[in-house]
């Protein structure tokens, strides 16, 4: 288990580096996108969604179901919210922010878009170690095998996380196996047991991360999220998930199905 680390930061256009690195492992981390005060901001609408959300009884947001969990109290919480932007505008405008559209570089020579209401939109996930909480962790995974269960070739896709919170390496947090973007489809399908395999590989890598920065995965990257040692508040993990995507225009909307790999998924994410 090995830690890097990572001065880049983010500019309006990429450079020659960030892009060199990127396509040799998979995986970029950006320092410092947003100020604090952008970080409060956006966790407060991640309260206001989530008690609006609670108090409307929602279940689903564009067919894609919510993911809930119990607070220390024995509170019903939403551990994973998605299509967020749609519901809040400084949500919105974040993603239509100028210098997220210079990570569609990171995908040439495919012509890349940011998926507000494609896939599952702005997701916020909400990790915490309690004995309540259904999210702690996440397995081993690729973000493509969703394209084959939609009946689509896999097409090569970015996830950005945006970190409200700060998560040292020792505490948890991404873990990915760099250069696994350029495995073959084999590999890419059973390289490891998807989601079911919580287990440390000597390949895999992690950072630490600071509340406001940014990662960037190749949607094909062998990744995971490792479980807090920590547990209670000092474990609780706030990310913003951004699909960058590629392929056919494939909008979702209030009457849209849910899909398969969601009904799969929710029997096996701890």
């Amino acid at each position: 288990m090995n830690k890097w680390s990572s001065n880049f930061e983010l500019g309006n256009v990429l450079t020659k580096e960030q892009i060199d690195f990127f396509d040799e492992h998979g995986v970029i981390v950006f320092r410092n996108f947003l100020s604090k005060e952008k970080v409060d901001l956006y966790l407060s609408e991640l309260k206001r969604l989530e008690e609006t959300w609670l108090a409307e009884g929602r279940d689903k947001m564009n067919g894609v179901p919510l993911k809930f969990g119990k607070d220390e109290q024995g509170n019903k919480t939403i551990q994973r919210l998605c299509f967020t932007s749609l519901a809040s505008e400084p949500l919105h405008q974040l993603i239509s922010d100028e210098k997220l559209t210079t990570l569609l570089d990171l995908l040439q020579p495919y012509e890349g878009r940011i998926g507000e209401n494609e896939k599952d939109g702005l997701v916020i996930n909400n990790y915490i170690n309690t004995p309540n909480s259904t999210f702690t962790q996440m397995g081993w995974h690729t973000d493509s095998p969703r394209d084959l269960f939609l009946g689509q070739k896999i097409m090569p896709m970015l996830n950005v996380g945006i970190h409200l919170d700060t998560c040292l390496f020792e505490n948890g947090g991404l873990r990915v196996l760099p250069g696994t973007h350029k495995q073959n489809m084999l590999k890419l399908l059973f390289g490891k047991k998807y989601f079911i395999d919580n287990n440390d590989d000597k390949r895999e890598v992690g950072f630490d991360i600071y509340s406001g920065d940014l990662t960037v995965h190749d949607g094909r990257t062998w990744h995971r999220v490792k479980q807090s040692p920590l547990v209670g508040e000092a474990s609780r993990r706030r990310v913003m998930y951004i699909p960058i995507i590629t392929g056919k225009y494939k909008p979702k909307h209030s009457t849209s199905k849910t899909p398969l790999y969601h009904r799969f998924t929710s029997k096996v994410h701890h």
